[in-house]
């Protein structure tokens, strides 16, 4: 392959340095020290992570133990009814994401489309599965279910016209994985097998008493596990963009194991910024796309509150994006500042409307949407005919845990698609791309 343009040695010339980058030129890479604000930022949020999640970890075994010694003297709690669907559900999760991220790798255009057609059925399915427990929270959550599974077949009528585009970034982005790959996604798996596993235990625990004060520990240990699973994720997207990026933009290669060491040792508070905001902006931002085109432009009001929000949403995504977990790893940037830089870059070589139309990520939340719901299909059923009384919240949970299984798995795909842009955007003319983005463009004009 080609060696790098000009334009391309003097960005090698700022990017984070690495033992295990094959250089290109004769000058070190340079290493951007961020301000004493960001440093100051990415530490705090980078304690307040760990010390959480070591309190969380102590509340989760203090939990475990008294609900097991509680469980011994009442017939209330029942481990051996609670426990297993929920652990065979977490197993599952493990085994069928690892499937679904090898079979969008080898197939990706078969797993768009059958993500986006089965994924309403399976959540349809989970709703009424809710609505045939009949709690009043079930019965809430069936509902909702069933409303959201016939949103997404809506959905996946209006966006079938951009299922080979999909295809094409995701099969070109992902042509030339990183070394390691499968490796690196069996670990992440298994990771987050055993840190879901201990989570549920603390959950069992505090629902064996189910007070007041105890359904505030369920609580805090989910808020845990979201975010801690949001971390994981994100470690994966920054470690795996970064090398693929480097691939793109100047045909070098990186380790994955050094690349993931460097994530580890540099970027783990930006990561954790970027983990608690991209979700609540990424929220934002797709409601305020809903309310959009649920408004239109007959109501003159509602147009213009809904016109408001969307600007108000637009401003958000500027510096909270994931597209930013890019520049994070290549650059050593703060998250804001690399989310700001990279949406400002789309701006200027007019990428907004491609990335705007992209289904990648869409894809990836629906995938995980999907597994999440076999997950809760499995425990919930299982508990339906053994102990009614669970199979709610074990539903729930197991849903949950399935999701963001997947969301995992499809990382490092996730992660290729965005390296692909960014790299894309800042050198457009680059021989090292071919037309898929130059004709989508096209097409979108």
């Amino acid at each position: 392959m080609e060696r790098s343009t000009g334009s391309n040695m003097q960005i090698q010339g700022q990017r984070t340095q690495s033992t295990a980058i094959v250089k290109v030129q004769q000058e070190p890479s340079i290493k951007i020290e961020p301000t004493v604000g960001g440093q100051l930022l990415r530490k705090l949020f980078q304690i307040i992570f760990f010390v959480q999640l070591f309190l969380v970890s102590i509340l989760v075994i203090v939990l475990t133990i008294r609900g097991l010694i509680y469980a011994g003297s009442t017939d209330r709690f029942h481990p051996k009814k609670w426990y297993p669907p929920l652990l065979v559900s977490t197993a599952s999760a493990g085994i069928v994401s690892f499937i679904w991220q090898s079979i969008t790798f080898h197939c990706p255009s078969k797993a768009i489309k059958a993500v986006f057609w089965f994924t309403p059925l399976l959540t349809c399915a989970v709703g009424v599965l809710h609505i045939l427990i009949g709690s009043p929270l079930s019965l809430a959550a069936g509902t909702i279910a069933i409303l959201s599974g016939v949103i997404q077949s809506l959905y996946a009528c209006w966006v079938n016209s951009r299922f080979d585009y999909a295809s094409k970034i995701l099969t070109v982005s992902t042509s030339a994985p990183p070394y390691n790959t499968t490796t690196f996604v069996i670990v992440s798996i298994i990771t987050c097998l055993v840190y879901s596993s201990f989570s549920v235990t603390g959950i069992g625990g505090a629902t064996a008493t189910g007070t007041s004060l105890d359904i505030a520990f369920i609580v805090v240990i989910l808020l845990s596990f979201l975010w801690s699973m949001q971390v994981i994720k994100n470690m994966l997207y920054v470690t795996i963009s970064r090398i693929r990026y480097m691939n793109f933009a100047c045909g070098v290669d990186i380790n994955t194991r050094a690349a993931f060491h460097d994530t580890v040792k540099h970027f783990v508070g930006s990561v954790c910024i970027g983990s608690a905001i991209v979700p609540v902006i990424g929220t934002i931002r797709g409601s305020a796309r809903a309310i959009n085109l649920v408004a239109g432009d007959n109501d003159e009001f509602l147009f213009s509150c809904a016109d408001c929000y969307s600007g108000f949403a637009s401003t958000l995504i500027t510096y909270g994006n994931r597209w930013g977990f890019v520049h994070v790893g290549v650059y050593n940037k703060g998250f804001i500042q690399a989310s700001a830089d990279t949406w400002e870059m789309f701006k200027r070589v007019e990428l907004i409307s491609l990335i705007d139309s992209d289904l990648t990520g869409v894809f990836c939340f629906l995938s995980g949407v999907a597994v999440g719901s076999i997950c809760g299909i499995v425990g919930g059923t299982w508990e339906l005919i053994i102990h009614k009384g669970y199979a709610t919240e074990v539903s729930i949970y197991a849903f949950l845990i399935g999701y963001f299984m997947c969301r995992i798995a499809l990382a490092w795909q996730q992660a290729s698609v965005s390296a692909y842009y960014v790299s894309y955007a800042e050198n457009p003319q680059s021989l090292r791309f071919d037309a898929t983005i130059p004709v989508r463009i096209e097409q979108l004009h």
